[in-house]
Order: structure tokens, then sequence, then C-alpha cells
């Protein structure tokens, strides 16, 4: 089926949505976020979430302009073919990059806690090929299965902090900021990046929308990226309150913060649970980010059908990840060092661009 015939409902978005903005980053967010902000991190979430919401904002207003056209479509008729060409360069290219880094995190997580053993080349492999096949499978598949897997994970994770709470230490939260505003300046910077700037990406998934319910789709929206800032909130303060100025040292704070239960030797080992959850969370977000892959290229060069294209972005995407970096520690300075700025410049700059000539040629019209 041409994957233009495909339609979800504006909640199905949503949940891809907080699917998409959720999915491994309350995992990796906690500890990279305390890091770099102490106990200001929930600031700099506020901040970067503020961010989020008014790309959120532009992406719907866009989209309910010609909500017929696709997001390559769109750009086309509004800046033209050359300025639409050299915009997608970049785009393309990063979002490569993504989708490989997506999968390199999967795979340091597992090396470093669960698989030690195991090479990298079987664990990326296996996520790629899963991905590939979800992502060929279309979105109203992947809309409805995510839907429950992210229940699940959401699941998970508020029953490990239900048991987590004996270890809480209000005192930890305290002084919120110990070193001024700076540090949560520069996390915002890193929470900026990821997730929230990579909400532009919405920008391929809105057409798919049905067009009876683009009525409810601003409200559903701007509901799951609150949802989505509530739970990096909440997950950052719990790992603040049970391992204090350790949380910021820490990858995987949340994976570390699991293995403190224990309840009269019957619960123990409850960290699976958040390791099945970061399991679900990257894998449902590289399928998304492949099939962003596969619209967007198919939508570029004008193919019918955008399954063709999945297995051979999936391989690209595996040698990239085997490649980029030669070890996780490398990655991390780069990824988030470099991540806002990269996709702030690939992803939001050109949003802005077709945004504001958009509104030009609105204006000039109406005159």
């Amino acid at each position: 089926m041409n994957n233009k015939q495909e339609s979800v409902s504006s909640l199905q978005l949503a949940s891809l949505l907080l699917t998409f903005a959720t999915g491994s980053s309350i995992i990796f967010i906690p500890g990279q976020m305390t890091n770099a902000a102490k106990n200001g991190a929930w600031i700099s979430i506020l901040i970067s979430y503020l961010m989020g919401a008014i790309i959120l904002a532009a992406l719907i207003y866009l989209y309910k302009r010609a909500p017929e056209l696709s997001w390559v479509e769109f750009m086309r008729k509004t800046v033209g073919n050359w300025i639409t060409t050299l915009l997608l360069i970049p785009f393309i290219i990063v979002l490569f990059w993504q989708l490989a880094a997506i999968v390199i995190e999967i795979g340091g997580f597992f090396k470093s806690t669960m698989m030690k053993d195991t090479p990298n080349s079987i664990i990326q492999g296996l996520f790629f090929l899963t991905a590939a096949l979800t992502a060929r499978a279309g979105i109203e598949v992947m809309s409805r299965m995510f839907t429950m897997l992210l229940v699940f994970m959401y699941v998970f994770v508020v029953f490990v902090l239900l048991l987590a709470s004996p270890l809480f230490h209000g005192e930890y939260l305290l002084p919120v900021m110990p070193e001024g505003f700076k540090p949560i300046l520069y996390g915002a910077y890193i929470s900026y990046g990821f997730p929230y700037a990579e909400i532009a990406l919405f920008s391929l998934l809105l057409p798919f929308t049905r067009k009876k319910e683009s009525g409810r789709l601003t409200k559903y929206l701007q509901l799951a990226l609150f949802i989505n800032c509530l739970t990096l909130i909440l997950s950052i303060l719990c790992t603040i309150m049970v391992l204090g100025p350790m949380s910021g040292h820490l990858n995987y704070s949340l994976f570390q913060l699991a293995r403190l239960i224990s309840i009269q030797d019957i619960l123990e080992r409850v960290e699976s649970v958040i390791g099945f959850s970061l399991i679900i969370g990257v894998y449902m977000k590289a399928a998304i980010v492949l099939f962003m892959m596969t619209t967007v290229l198919s939508d570029w060069f004008k193919i019918k059908d955008n399954r063709f294209l999945t297995y051979p972005v999936a391989l690209i995407g595996l040698l990239l990840s085997l490649s980029m970096y030669p070890n996780e520690i490398t990655y991390f300075v780069d990824g988030y060092t470099m991540w806002g700025l990269i996709d702030h410049t690939a992803y939001v700059m050109p949003l802005v661009i077709v945004f504001i000539v958009a509104l030009f040629k609105r204006k000039k019209a109406a005159q």
C-alpha cells in the first residue's frame, strides 16, 4: 500500500509524539541533565519545553495552511525547488546521524550493564532489523502498537519510582542553583537539542493525520508534549532525591536508581524493568526516525512507495552506528555537546525559514 494512503487519528499522532520525545530521553536525560545543571536540571527542562512548544505551534500552523501537502511539497510551494534542496541536504544528513546515534545509545547501555560480552554489531544489527520491519509496516501499524508499548513503558517506570520512594531524601534537592543560573542554561541547551528540537521532525508526520480530526490536533499534541515535560522533570527529581550529588556522574541514572531497590529480599533486581523500558523506548524511536527517513526521501525523489527504501536506509544506519564513534565516551562528549546546535541548524532553521516566508506570502496576498 502506498504510504500516502495511510492515515492516523490526532490522538494516535499525539501518542507517536509522546513516544518519540520520551522513548529514550527518560533514561538518558536525567544523568546528563543533573551533570550539567545540578539540582536546577528541572528548570532547564521547563525552559527547553517552552522552546519545544513554540516549535510545535509553528508546525501545526504550517500544516493547517495546506494539510493536503507533504512537508517537502509544502517547502517547494513556499520557498521553491532550489532552496528546498539546499535545506533538505543537511536535514537528511543529520537525520541519518540521528538514526545511527539512537542505536549507538542502546548498544552502549547493553555493553555497560547487561550484555557486556556481546559484540555491538549483533546488538545494533538486531535493533535495526526490528525497527526496519516495524517502519515498513507503516504509520498505522506503528501508531497502534506503540500506544500499547508506551503504556507498558510508563507503567514500568512509575512502578520503579514508587518502589524507590522510601529512598527519597528531599534535602538533596537543595540548593536549587548551587552554581548560579549559567549551568541551568547549559542544561536547557542539552535538553533543547534532545528531545525538544527534534519535534521539528514531526513536520513529516503531520500530513498523515485524518483531515476530519485536524481540529483536535493542537490540543492533543500540546498535551503529549506537556506529559513528556512532566515525565522528564519527575524522573530527574526522583534520581536526585535518591542518588544526590552522584546522580550527575552516573550514566543511566534511572537504571542505577532501580538497582538500589530491595524489599526484604523478596523484590530485587528491578533494574531489569527499567532496562526493558529503555529497550522499548529506543526501539520505538528508531522505528519512527526510520519511517521519517523513508518518507522524506520518497517525497524528495518522488518515489511512490517509501517501503522500497526501508532496508537500504536501515543498512546505512547500521554501518554508520558501527563506524562513527570509536567508543561510548567519544559519543557522549560529541553527542551532548553538539546535539543542540546540530538539531537546531538542520531541523529547526528550515522550519523557521519556511514559517517566515509563509507568513510574508500570506500578508502579501492579503494586501
